[in-house]
């Protein structure tokens, strides 16, 4: 028994020191198959290669879908700025003309006020308002409502269609 054993192991050590040929094709065997663009065995998920230009077509669609929506915010907010820089332009305007004018009292913040032309072109603010004249004679042009802010700007609340500011 000891001879048919060391019969066994000489037997496997010659096959052992013959070189082992791989009956598959080299060209279709990787030593890495999760780098293959297919599935490599049939138990396999299976792999589709995408359209790259699909892809590509998809993910620019988005990009310019979400920059365009960007921008119109942006030039929203930018609109909204422009409105509120020509209010304050227009508030800085009105006031100066007010402040130009001629009145008789100290002008209260958060107080009505009223802007009148002189038949010499002058301005008048008063504390009267046009309905209010009552019998006397009034020889003043309506020009405005005004309300004085707390940052001592003037607030137009009320123009005639008549006058320009």
């Amino acid at each position: 028994m000891a001879e048919e054993n060391n019969k066994k192991e000489k037997e496997d050590q010659k096959k052992s020191n013959e070189e082992f040929i791989n009956p598959i094709d080299p060209d279709k065997i990787t030593e890495n198959p999760h780098n293959l663009p297919y599935a490599h065995n049939t138990g396999s998920a299976v792999v589709k290669p995408e359209d790259e230009g699909k892809v590509k077509g998809r993910a620019m669609n988005a990009m310019e879908h979400q920059t365009d929506m960007q921008l119109d915010q942006i030039y929203q907010q930018m609109q909204l700025l422009a409105e509120q820089a020509k209010g304050l332009q227009n508030r800085k305007v009105i006031s100066e003309k007010i402040y130009d004018a001629e009145m008789r009292f100290e002008p209260l913040i958060n107080h009505t006020y009223h802007l009148y032309e002189k038949p010499n072109k002058k301005t008048l603010l008063s504390l009267i308002a046009p309905d209010q004249w009552g019998r006397s004679v009034k020889d003043f042009t309506y020009i405005a409502t005004v309300k004085l802010l707390a940052d001592h700007t003037w607030d137009v609340l009320e123009k005639s269609d008549d006058v320009e500011l």
